[in-house]
């Protein structure tokens, strides 16, 4: 029995935008509400016209408009949805109107979302009914069990949303050969070639569906790729690899149990708790527990546990997290450093050093069994979360100040609501000095023991420069390093006061330096005298010359 045959009863729409799906591309697939609203509609627009179903709605006698016209006119497919969403916008201010779209409507629909986002904003009240997407007959068809996890992943959109190589994934809209390769193009930079892909085109349509596996490398070979194709790509170490990639994974490690890429927790097997995670448009919607949180440092992490484990690198195997206390300060300066100089390449070799010291900390912790790297990413995502109750919760923050005051309340809440002895028990010893030193005069400042402006902190750094002068009168060494000392921190809080980051200027001075000293230096050479043996007046001169070209 057909659609068509199970009702007489004309439902008539609701003023407004009702917005259904025409479920994956056979008939039979379309749901009764769907087909009474397309029955019932005198207004009816379907995003375009090139799916299987269409032909048989005109058999049925539905009429609609459809907005392929804009695939033609249109640059890109951004301005072909923003055209739909205006179009489907002002037909709804005079009748009610039907959007109908292949498949689901919430399902990589980006002009669902753009016309959801403008109706709200401008009262026009939507409906969306429920459909079968793609994503159930892909998921039939290929008998996948979506309990461990799945991610959507727009085709036309991959480069701005990578899916995870640890997680299976479906990526949709790969409707030429063109898109083919470029989604081709930009998996390779993760995964490897000769991994497996599912190439599925007219899933659940009758006479229709073909179900190809191919390496990832031939994936734009494929003559007959179309408007109905989607792909389905294994997660990274489910599959064994091809001959020659024997025992590999994308980082040239060992693949042996067929988890590389997974960093499961103790106690965790493979395919426990998990969701299906929909990345479309810019947007990611997670549906998952922490338990089975998956990150892309997985190789990474796998690279320590190898340098660490059996066969592994001796030098590696022997550190621990008090040896490696001076790597980790270490590249911290080093990352510093790519900051103050502005050197975007160098910064992002240096926070990936920065970033091994952090994953090596955490593989010892796992080994040792007090946490993982998991551990380490989900404890502060749930701690930014919770301290962001402005932004991921219903509190409000109208400044950075009331910004601070929350951080401040929520973290004595999390320590149980006890008090620490002092304001300033949260500032480290282990700080460097300079840093210390601003820390704990923000904390005091937090509380109100500071000056009302900066005039007052120029008042106290003149008074203890007279001190430190009458200190070296009287000859009193411990006294002259104590009044340094009281010197320098007046200087911390006046620089503060005057919004200048104490560390950065004194960074930025040092540098000057050291650039002025080395025009010195080369001045030495070229005039073929020893340094060392230059007056105090020639320096000078130098140096003066060194300022005047800076200024120019």
């Amino acid at each position: 029995m057909r659609v068509s045959e199970r009702s007489t009863v004309n439902m008539p729409l609701q003023a407004g935008i009702t917005i259904t799906g025409l479920g994956p591309g056979a008939p039979g697939d379309i749901t009764m509400s769907a087909w009474e609203a397309l029955r019932s509609s005198t207004c009816t627009f379907l995003r375009t016209a090139r799916h299987p179903v269409v032909s048989w709605l005109v058999k049925e006698g539905i009429s609609f408009s459809t907005f392929d016209y804009l695939y033609e006119q249109s640059p890109g497919f951004e301005d072909v949805y923003e055209g739909i969403c205006r179009a489907v916008i002002a037909a709804a201010r005079r009748v009610p109107v039907l959007y109908a779209v292949p498949g689901h409507p919430l399902v990589a629909e980006e002009s669902v979302r753009l016309i959801v986002e403008a109706a709200e904003r401008e009262g026009v009240s939507i409906r969306i009914q429920p459909a079968l997407s793609f994503l159930d007959v892909i998921i039939a068809a290929l008998r996948l069990n979506t309990g461990a996890g799945l991610q959507v992943v727009d085709g036309l959109r991959i480069d701005d949303n990578m899916p995870l190589p640890a997680r299976p994934a479906v990526i949709t809209q790969v409707y030429s050969r063109l898109v083919a390769a470029d989604v081709k193009i930009s998996l390779l930079e993760y995964y490897p070639p000769g991994h497996l892909i599912t190439v599925v085109r007219g899933a659940g349509i009758p006479g229709e569906e073909r179900i190809e596996n191919i390496p990832l490398r031939g994936l734009d070979r494929l003559a007959w790729v179309d408007h109905l194709t989607s792909l389905y790509v294994p997660a990274v170490g489910s599959q064994r690899p091809e001959s020659g990639e024997q025992g590999k994974n994308e980082a040239g490690m060992d693949d042996g149990d067929g988890s590389a890429g997974q960093a499961f927790r103790s106690g965790e097997e493979p395919g426990e708790s998990g969701g299906v995670e929909v990345v479309n448009a810019g947007r990611r919607t997670l549906h998952v527990s922490r338990r089975a949180c998956r990150f892309p440092l997985d190789p990474l992490v796998d690279l320590l546990a190898r340098l660490r484990g059996k066969g592994g690198c001796p030098w590696d195997r022997e550190q621990d997290h008090l040896t490696l206390r001076p790597y980790l300060l270490e590249e911290t300066y080093e990352v510093l450093e790519a900051l103050n100089e502005e050197d975007m390449y160098k910064l992002c070799e240096e926070l990936g050093d920065l970033l091994l010291q952090i994953v090596f900390h955490a593989q010892i912790a796992a080994e040792n069994r007090f946490f993982d790297m998991n551990d380490v990413i989900g404890g502060i995502s749930e701690k930014m979360t919770r301290r962001h109750p402005h932004v991921f919760g219903s509190a409000t923050a109208r400044n950075s100040y009331e910004v601070t005051l929350n951080w401040e309340k929520i973290k004595a809440e999390e320590k149980g609501g006890s008090k620490s002895a002092s304001l300033l028990d949260g500032v480290s010893a282990a700080l460097p000095a300079l840093m210390r030193a601003v820390k704990l005069q923000k904390k005091a400042a937090g509380v109100g023991f500071d000056w009302p402006d900066y005039r007052g902190a120029m008042e106290k750094y003149h008074e203890e420069l007279d001190e430190l002068k009458n200190a070296l009168l009287a000859g009193d060494k411990k006294q002259v390093e104590k009044e340094m000392g009281d010197l320098l921190f007046s200087v911390v809080n006046l620089a503060r006061l005057l919004d200048v980051e104490p560390e950065t200027a004194l960074t930025s001075t040092s540098e000057k330096f050291v650039k002025r000293f080395c025009y010195i230096e080369k001045k030495a050479r070229y005039t073929g005298k020893i340094l060392s043996k230059c007056s105090l007046s020639e320096l000078d001169a130098w140096w003066e010359e060194a300022k005047n070209q800076e200024k120019k």
